[in-house]
Formats: structure tokens, sequence, C-alpha cells
């Protein structure tokens, strides 16, 4: 009985931790020669004209334009009437294998040694394919890119870059993140690169 309960604890508590959020990592750079806010109009455009109006570029266009207006700025009615023009790109990749040795996970198998070895053996050598504690997931990078400009001269004031990896392709998890560390302490100082961390959301 002490063993199943042991066994059943020892369960309980990985798909605790697995269930355990994540924070979300990027690394930001940003080169910016931005004026102080003085409410200041923008509009926010896709840099693929393809995107431009979309129902999905829209949506993550809206948490670029939440934080403009929090840093000071106005909303624009038009682009012909803005100030500033805030420029947007985004993508994910198509990820790559990353394959990870797990030393507590214990494997099965049959051979040599102690019964509190971890690792598998064939006729007295280490066979990977018989290791359990060898597994393998998907990473995937993602980019933000943020230029913001003056409408009537052109001229760049503000360029940004905000890279992750996750293990989520999902760019309706993705994007919110990546605006939300390209905003922290913006418009950073010129020139930087530093990493900002984004904490999971509650459960």
């Amino acid at each position: 009985m002490m063993k199943k309960s042991l066994f059943f604890a020892a369960g309980a508590a990985l798909l605790a931790l697995s269930a355990c959020a994540t924070p979300f990592n990027a690394r930001v750079s940003r080169f910016s020669q931005m004026e102080a806010p003085a409410g200041q109009t923008f509009v926010v455009q896709s840099r693929d004209p393809r995107l431009q109006g979309g129902l999905e570029f829209n949506h993550y266009a809206g948490f670029v334009a939440a934080n403009m207006v929090r840093e000071g700025y106005r909303p624009a009615t038009s682009a012909a009437t803005a100030d500033l023009i805030v420029n947007m790109a985004y993508n994910v990749d198509t990820g790559r294998e990353k394959v990870v040795s797990d030393p507590f996970r214990g494997g099965y198998g049959y051979g040599f040694g102690s019964p509190w070895q971890r690792r598998s053996y064939f006729y007295g050598f280490h066979d990977p394919f018989f290791d359990n504690n060898v597994s393998s997931y998907t990473l995937y990078t993602s980019e933000l890119d943020l230029d913001i400009e003056r409408r009537l001269t052109g001229e760049r004031l503000f360029e940004g870059t905000a890279r992750a990896q996750s293990r989520t392709d999902r760019l309706q998890q993705i994007v919110p993140n990546l605006v939300e560390a390209m905003f922290t302490g913006f418009p950073g100082n010129s020139g930087e690169t530093i990493k900002i961390t984004i904490a999971p959301e509650p459960r």
C-alpha cells in the first residue's frame, strides 16, 4: 500500500507541475528618438498590405493601440490625419525539434546494473532507443517588428524588435505577449537589447 500511495502521490505532483504556466521570455531591441508624448495622434498599419484591414490583424493591432494610448498618444480617425504611423509585422516559424534528457524519469528495460539504475542496457551497452528519460518537443521562434514614423515627413522615430521562443505557434497567444514586451519600459534606451519576462496569466 505504501508503494502504491507513493506512486499516486508522485503522479499527482507531476500533473500539478505540468499544469503550471510558464513565463514568457522575450529579447527586445529598440532604437528611439521619440519625443515626449503630448497627445499626438496615430494609426496602426500592417507592413504587409495583404493583412491590412483583416480581422486577425485588427485584433493584434488593438493591443498596440491600447499601449500607445496608455503612453499618452491618441488614435487618429484616419491615416491621412494621423501625426504618427505605427507599422507592425509579426511572424512565427515552422519550429525545430529539441531533444531533452530528464534524469528524473525512470526507464523500462532489462540488462545489467543495479535495480536503481535508470538507464536501459542491451547486452552490456547503452541503447538510446530503449531509454525512457529522453523526450523531444517542438520549439517555435516568433518575432514582432514595430516602427513609428512621422507622417508628414516620413522621419523614423522608433524601431523595435521583440523575439521569443515558445512551445506553441499560436499567434493568438504569442503576439499579445510580444506587444507587451515591446511596450515594457517604452521607448527604452536607444540601441539597447534587454530580456523582458511576462508573467503568465492566473488560472
